[in-house]
């Protein structure tokens, strides 16, 4: 027999204009409505897809190219997408080849910035443009001298730490798919990292996360980006020192 409890479900109907979690979404039985079923197994299959996606190297090789810096193509120790989910110490780290190619590019650089897969090509795919159209402005405008960028196929957040290092950058900046979840499989990550060297660890590392058009906007996500970049060199260092304080900045 349906059974209809307005009085339990009304409370949270509220919450769903601030959220794309499944609240509210009422009961049939010991069920869920039909419709929200469907919704789930959508979204379950957008995930499922969003992990096994590839970059758009070619596509994603035009774009950075407009920022008139060269553009590395590069490949973490993974062989394939299996290894890769299964073997996440590899995607931290870069192969021989190019580890070599890095050395061709070795000067004083204030910023790298990466371009890693992840867990979400299709993150990188829709958001990387719209992001470093709103970024790159602000670190070129700023002073900071750009290091090639690289585009990395089978990598993870830690691969930044070879790269930064490998073009001698004092800081690394990863924009990285991030695990996809039933209601954003095209999430984007920002990892930034202070003197990147191979053998650190998350505890490093600042993160901004959650750059997509239904997540946050291209524009206030270049913005805190920056604001931690700066922060990160006035105090030298990244990760659990560094705090966040642009919000009590704009307030005071």
């Amino acid at each position: 027999m349906k059974r209809n409890i307005p009085h339990e479900i009304e409370p949270l109907k509220a919450l769903q204009e601030f959220t794309t979690a499944r609240i509210a979404i009422g009961r049939v039985g010991t069920s869920i409505p039909l419709k929200q079923s469907l919704e789930f197994k959508l979204a379950h299959a957008h995930a499922r897809d969003a992990v096994y996606s590839e970059l758009a190297v070619d596509k994603l090789t035009s774009s950075l190219g407009q920022f008139c810096v060269p553009v590395l193509h590069l490949h973490s120790q993974v062989t394939d997408r299996r290894q890769y989910l299964q073997r996440p110490d590899l995607g931290r780290r870069l192969n021989d080849a190019s580890l070599n190619l890095l050395q061709d590019y070795r000067t004083e650089n204030d910023v790298a910035i990466i371009v890693a897969d992840g867990l979400s090509a299709t993150a990188v795919n829709e958001n990387t443009k719209g992001l470093l159209d709103a970024l790159i402005p602000l670190l070129s405008g700023n002073g900071f001298k750009l290091a090639p960028m690289s585009l990395v196929e089978q990598g993870r957040v830690a691969i930044g730490d070879d790269i930064g290092s490998g073009l001698n950058a004092k800081l690394s900046l990863i924009l990285i798919g991030e695990r996809p979840g039933l209601s954003a499989a095209d999430s984007l990550g920002a990892y930034l990292t202070y003197n990147p060297k191979p053998g650190l660890t998350d505890e490093s590392r600042n993160c901004v996360s959650n750059i997509r058009h239904k997540g946050l906007s291209y524009k206030k996500a270049a913005k805190k980006i920056f604001y931690l970049i700066s922060e990160a060199f006035k105090l030298q260092l990244s990760g659990v020192e560094l705090k966040d304080n642009a919000g009590l900045i704009a307030e005071s």
